[in-house]
This record gives structure tokens, sequence and C-alpha cells, in this order.
């Protein structure tokens, strides 16, 4: 009894082919491709979903892929081109908290309050967008969002069909409109603190004209830090599910159906 084993070289292109795409998305995927998750956590996390989508997507790529080693090496960067360019859109929609909490932290006096963001590892980063951005990742998982993830790397090979070429001027005009809306929604979401510094500043500067012998400054650090996390607490759930939305929008454009 022979074994045939010539399908092997055929199985472990087509396999390689799905890894550079799908481990290329997940190293800038939010939520499971944080900085702060081990590496080789994000790189079984990338396998696994690989040797699970292989039966699905193998299909999609040309046949004989070893015959031509040119053809493979197109191939290959192409579809690392494409998980670039859908992880690179997907990793912006993350920025929102980080932009949105340093305009909070300006407008509460908490500029100069740095801390090491968890999301951007070894980087430093305002406390209230920190903190943001671990709430961020926490709720994607609790609200079951990370599915949606899962399900835009399912989809991008229809989408995206293996072996054509990467749609360079689409990916262009898709992350110059992504980080124009992110700068949007950041605004948005900061827009009660913006409008309640505006006020506070305001009367500070009103107080100081009555009253030039008062040390403004000393009375006004403290009271404009309390208020800032008081105004963060009563808003940070309308705030955090206003993002959620935000995110399964964003994310939704790469979903079929």
């Amino acid at each position: 009894m022979t074994i045939q084993l010539d399908f092997l070289p055929e199985v472990a292109a087509a396999f390689l082919l799905m890894f550079a795409r799908l481990g290329t998305m997940l190293m800038l995927l939010p939520a499971l491709g944080e900085s702060s998750i081990p590496m080789r956590f994000r790189l079984t996390i990338a396998l696994a979903l690989t040797l699970v989508m292989y039966p699905v997507a193998a299909s999609l790529y040309p046949p004989n892929l070893t015959a031509n080693l040119p053809q493979l090496i197109v191939l290959l960067g192409g579809e690392m081109a494409i998980g670039f360019g859908i992880g690179l859109c997907a990793r912006l929609i993350t920025s929102v908290l980080q932009i949105a909490g340093m305009i909070m932290a300006n407008q509460s006096g908490l500029a100069f309050a740095l801390g090491t963001d968890i999301a951007n590892e070894g980087q430093q980063g305002a406390l209230y967008g920190n903190f943001l951005a671990v709430l961020g990742i926490t709720l994607v998982f609790v609200t079951d969002s990370h599915y949606l993830i899962i399900a835009a790397l399912y989809d991008s090979f229809t989408v995206f069909p293996p072996g054509n070429v990467p749609p360079v001027s689409d990916f262009a005009q898709n992350a110059t409109e992504t980080v124009a809306h992110v700068f949007t929604i950041a605004v948005r979401m900061s827009a009660p603190f913006l409008v309640v510094g505006l006020v506070f500043y305001f009367g500070l500067g009103l107080l100081n004209k009555l009253m030039p012998q008062m040390q403004i400054f000393f009375i006004a650090m403290p009271v404009n830090i309390a208020v800032g996390l008081l105004l963060l607490m009563v808003l940070i759930a309308t705030l955090m599910m206003f993002y959620l939305d935000h995110f399964q929008e964003s994310l939704g454009k790469f979903i079929v159906g």
C-alpha cells in the first residue's frame, strides 16, 4: 500500500498564504492584537484561526502554487498588504480613546500626569486616555464584539479574494476617511469637557478681574481636577457606549452581509 503525500506542498503553501494575511491583520487588530498580550499567545491565536479557516478559504487560492515560485512570492506580498491595510484601519479605531483622553486631560488639568499606556507598550500617555483604552479593550470582550473581529478576518477572503491585486487606492481612501472619522468621534466624546472647561476658565478669568488679590491658580487646580473626575464619573457609561457603537460600525465595513 502506497500513501500519496504529493499534496502536502500545496497544503503548506496555501496555509502559509493564509497565515500571512491573518497574522498580519491580527498583529494590528484592536483587542486581539494589543502589545500587552504575550507574543506567543498572539502567534497561537493566529495559527489557530488559520487552521480553523483553512478548509473554507483554501479553495480560493490558485492551484499549483508550488510550481511557480515567483507567483508564490507575489501572492505572499499581496496577502501581507491586504492584512496590513485592514489591520491598520482597524487599529486607527482604538486611537479614538487616546485622543479623547488627551483632550479631557487638558481640560481637567491632568495633561502632565502621564502613565504607561497598556495598549502601546513602552509609550507614555495621559491618565484619562490610558484608563479609557483599558476600559475599551475590556468592553470589547465583555460585549462579545471580538466576534466581529473574527468575522472580519473570515470575510476578508470574500471582500479581497486571494490572487487579485490589492486595491491600494481603496485602502488609501478608507484610511483617510477613517482618520478624519477618528478625530470627529474623539472631539464628540470630549465635547462635554470642552464646554465645561470653557465655562470654568471663563469664570476664573472673571473672578480674577473682580478679585485680583486672590490666588486663583491655587484654588482653580484642585477644583478643575475634581470637576473633571466628577464629569468623567457621570458620563463614562454614555461615552463608552458611544465608542462601542463607533467600533462596531467601523468593523462592519469589512463584514459581508
